[in-house]
């Protein structure tokens, strides 16, 4: 049966309006309903700030390459509700969500679930449907409370934590390392990398509470020996490594997308497999050149990962000029963001989205102005693009950066599309 599945999206987008619920209950409950299909699953669970997406993404190639069907949750979307939930870098079918979706309505609405509540319970619905062999599941807000941490998986990890939702997860880093990791379970190890003492505390606490092994990948494990506009070639646990994707920090991600395969294949790992899966690694939309005019779009959308961008682009290009189009929530440290923007853009132009889920223009333009960072502003991302083609200079490097929810309008205005193929 085909449906329509324009209709059926607007009804699970407009769950939104319940807003963000934090706890588990609605899930479980729902959960229930559809036959704890995640009780069937292996799994694998990963948390942190910024980094968790890429992370995800790199142990969802390097598993593939050993020969298993492997699921893949991940949120947000760039451009299609169909990204978010994969099966061997396969979308999910409209008719899937469909059927899923009308099938379930009258629990869906009696139970109150939310948007993210409802596509955590599709996605452990696919990946079951699909018999697969490991999912890979990305947390969604936090970790603790987060709908997906109703799972029991094999391992955990830990990517980058810093600065974000704060108003939900704490203003400290202490508060929000001890809700990310919240996803520590009694007896499963867990992975993670070389971050800021407290954070690192934190984590280790709640290993020897949970009595579970603990990992962290030392940075003097991770040797550095090559940036060029291809990527980056790095050495880490006996393999030399050529990684499409730039910026020290996707290296970590990396290292650990690598440590974390380790638990899910044991004996089974293969060295060759894990280069050759990595070094055909994609992830839209990080520092991803989609034009030939040094034109680039990155999804950083917090204080960190424009940090991590910025250091990216400078040790890449440090002769080059930055024009860039920006945008951001504002649920985001948009002051201490300026203290970045001031010293690293000669041109900046600032834009919106049409749906209306970014600042206003108006308002990010006073912002700007109090923090005294020159700049223009246009009324749609189509003309910010346009403008900075203008600066098709070899002596200019072009970054739109600022939020995923602009990522449609900016693929759209550069005539590329993401595949539209299902499995």
């Amino acid at each position: 049966m085909t449906y329509n599945i324009d209709s059926i999206l607007e009804e699970l987008y407009g769950l939104q309006r319940l807003g963000i619920k934090v706890g588990l209950k609605h899930t479980v409950q729902l959960l229930d309903k559809i036959g704890n299909p995640h009780n069937k699953l292996k799994l694998i669970h990963i948390a942190g700030t910024n980094g968790k997406g890429s992370t995800c993404s790199m142990l969802s190639d390097i598993l593939i390459e050993h020969g298993l069907k492997v699921g893949l949750y991940t949120s947000p979307h760039l451009v299609r509700f169909n990204e978010r939930i994969q099966v061997n870098r396969n979308q999910i079918s409209d008719n899937y969500i469909a059927e899923f979706f009308n099938k379930n309505r009258k629990h869906i609405i009696s139970i109150k679930s939310t948007f993210f509540e409802t596509t955590t319970a599709l996605a452990f619905d696919y990946f079951n449907a699909k018999s697969v062999d490991i999912a890979i599941v990305e947390t969604g807000l936090g970790g603790r409370l987060d709908s997906t941490n109703v799972i029991s998986p094999i391992v955990c990890g830990i990517s980058a934590i810093s600065f974000d939702h704060t108003e939900i997860l704490g203003n400290t880093l202490e508060k929000i390392s001890k809700e990310k990791a919240g996803i520590i379970k009694k007896g499963i190890p867990v992975a993670t990398f070389e971050q800021k003492s407290q954070i690192l505390q934190v984590i280790d606490n709640t290993c020897r509470e949970k009595n579970t092994s603990l990992e962290i990948i030392q940075n003097d494990e991770i040797i550095i020996s090559k940036v060029d506009e291809k990527g980056t070639h790095f050495h880490y646990s006996d393999l030399d490594i050529e990684l499409p994707l730039f910026g020290d920090h996707q290296v970590q991600n990396c290292s650990l997308a690598i440590c974390l395969s380790k638990y899910a294949l044991g004996s089974a790992i293969s060295s060759s497999k894990i280069k050759t899966a990595i070094s055909k690694s994609i992830w839209k939309g990080r520092l991803e050149k989609i034009s030939n005019n040094n034109l680039f779009y990155d999804v950083a959308h917090n204080y960190e990962g424009i940090k991590a961008m910025l250091n990216t682009i400078n040790v890449l290009y440090p002769d080059k000029e930055k024009a860039g189009l920006f945008c951001i929530k504002s649920d985001k440290n948009i002051s201490a963001i300026c203290n970045l923007l001031k010293n690293n853009f000669k041109k900046l132009i600032l834009c919106s989205d049409k749906e209306g889920y970014l600042v206003k223009v108006p308002d990010l333009l006073s912002i700007m102005n109090e923090n005294n960072i020159e700049c223009l502003s246009v009324d749609s991302v189509e003309e910010g693009v346009s403008l900075l083609n203008e600066y098709n200079n070899p002596n200019y490097l072009n970054l739109i950066f600022g939020s995923h929810y602009v990522a449609s309008e900016v693929y759209s205005s550069i005539g590329k599309y993401f595949d539209r193929t299902y499995n």
